[in-house]
């Protein structure tokens, strides 16, 4: 890979603020990032959906992904799941900052051509807690990364989550830490909305999506 990959440990000056906290600290003491680190001062919205997702859920997010890409928002995610991968791809037609948080090592990851051109433009970062022996995700290394994502997020927004899913568990954990999040104003998503999640139509999605682009005014 031509691309220099950094090593950041907690002391570093450039180790994320946002994981200066107690928890976060324990849980990421290293983090290894390829691209611009810059990003990582702008606020950033996590995107998450379970792999399972209801049709009209799915419209949802790929008209959330164009909103939020449109707007300039800066986006974080795993982008593992089929519908986090096909947002990163229409997120990726836009110009605003996206943070990939794979859940395995960084080094000798394949890299697609249009990754490498958004790396020199300096609008794409990727980030990783684990070391290069971590070769593959697995459901430990999933669960610690969404766990840095919604710690480098300002704002979380899980699109769907089944209930007694893994998804719904990190859901409750987020919430413990008073966080803003944020799920599709729908009935498949009851089970996000009685835990205390706050609700949003698909109509207020623009109106959402200028107020997480002033705070980076």
């Amino acid at each position: 890979m031509p691309f220099k990959i950094t090593s950041l440990l907690s002391k570093n000056r450039d180790y994320p603020l946002s994981l200066m906290n107690k928890k976060a600290h324990e849980l990421f003491p290293r983090i290894w990032a390829l691209g611009d680190l810059k990003i990582l001062e702008k606020p950033l919205l996590g995107f998450f959906c379970s792999i399972k997702c209801p049709g009209d859920i799915i419209l949802s997010s790929y008209d959330l992904a164009r909103v939020l890409r449109d707007s300039g928002v800066a986006v974080i995610g795993g982008f593992h799941s089929p519908i986090e991968k096909d947002c990163l791809d229409l997120l990726h037609r836009g110009t605003q900052p996206i943070v990939v948080c794979p859940a395995r090592g960084i080094e000798n990851m394949r890299m697609r051509k249009e990754y490498e051109k958004s790396l020199d433009q300096g609008k794409l970062l990727f980030l990783s807690p684990f070391n290069k022996d971590q070769h593959r995700p697995t459901v430990k290394t999933s669960t610690d990364r969404n766990l840095l994502v919604a710690a480098l997020s300002a704002v979380v927004f899980v699109a769907h989550a089944g209930p007694d899913s893994r998804t719904e568990d990190f859901c409750q954990e987020i919430l413990s830490w008073k966080k803003p999040i944020y799920t599709f104003e729908s009935g498949y998503n009851e089970n996000l909305i009685k835990m205390g999640i706050q609700s949003m139509d698909i109509e207020n999605i623009s109106g959402f999506a200028k107020i997480l682009s002033a705070t980076d005014e």
